[in-house]
C-alpha cells in the first residue's frame, strides 16, 4: 500500500525505489499524528517550506508546525534545505518522494498504532475529495469533464483484486510525474488520483 500523495506497499514497487521510504513501526510512530502526515504530503507536492509557510497552508500556529517538523526530522522523513534560508528562517524538504508500507505487517506488530495511522490517511483522502467538490463550481468546463467521482463494485477473490491493482498501477506508472515540485507544463494542473479497493460487508 502506498501513501500521498497524497497524497499514497507490499510487492508493488514504485518506478524508482531509491526515492521511496518503506515504513516500519518506528516511522509509523512518527507519522501517527495526522498533521505530520499532511505536512509531509505538502512538502512533496509544493517543495521546500518553512514552519511559517506550512502553518499558513494548514491554518495552525508556527509553534505546532515547528514541533512536528522536528519530529519528522528526527525520524529522517524530512531534511533541512541548506540551499536557502538562514538560522532564523529554516527551510525543510521531504527526504523521499513517496511512502509505502505493508498494512498486514503493521497491524500484526502494532495494531493500535497502525489503526491510528490508517485512520489519518483515510481522513486525508476524504478531505481531498471534499476539497475538490467544493471547488467544482469554479473549475473550467474542461476540468469538470476530465474529473471523476465514481465507484465500482465487483465480485472478486483476493488474488483477482491483487491482479486488478497490478494492472491499474501499471497504467498510473505510464503517467507518473517524476518531480511534483517541478514547474507545471503549459495547460497542466496537479492532479490527484485516489484508489481504494477493499471488501465490503454484504450481510
Amino acid at each position: 500500500m502506498s501513501d500521498h500523495s497524497d497524497d499514497n506497499g507490499d510487492d508493488l514497487k514504485p518506478a524508482d525505489p531509491g526515492k521511496t521510504v518503506y515504513l516500519d513501526r518506528h516511522l509509523v510512530r512518527a507519522l501517527a499524528h495526522p498533521m505530520r502526515n499532511r505536512m509531509l504530503g505538502l512538502l512533496r507536492m509544493y517543495g521546500p517550506q518553512t514552519a511559517t509557510s506550512l502553518a499558513g497552508r494548514l491554518g495552525v500556529n508556527t509553534g505546532a508546525t515547528s514541533y512536528h517538523l522536528r519530529q519528522l526530522a528526527e525520524a529522517g522523513l524530512v531534511v533541512e534545505d541548506d540551499s536557502r534560508g538562514n538560522a532564523r528562517d529554516r527551510w525543510w524538504k521531504s527526504a523521499h518522494q513517496s511512502t509505502q508500507f505493508d498494512p498486514t505487517e503493521l497491524l500484526d506488530e502494532e495494531p493500535e498504532l497502525a489503526m491510528g495511522f490508517l485512520h489519518g490517511i483515510g481522513q486525508t483522502y476524504a478531505e481531498n475529495m471534499f476539497g475538490f467538490i467544493d471547488s467544482m463550481q469554479t473549475l473550467t468546463p474542461e476540468w469538470r469533464d476530465a474529473s471523476l467521482l465514481s465507484d465500482y463494485m465487483f465480485h472478486l477473490r483476493p488474488e483477482e483484486l491483487k491482479a486488478l491493482q497490478v494492472e491499474l498501477l501499471a497504467v498510473l506508472d505510464k503517467y507518473r510525474t517524476a518531480d511534483l515540485t517541478a514547474p507545471l507544463p503549459e495547460g497542466a494542473e496537479q492532479v490527484s488520483v485516489q484508489i481504494q479497493a477493499y471488501p465490503r460487508e454484504t450481510r
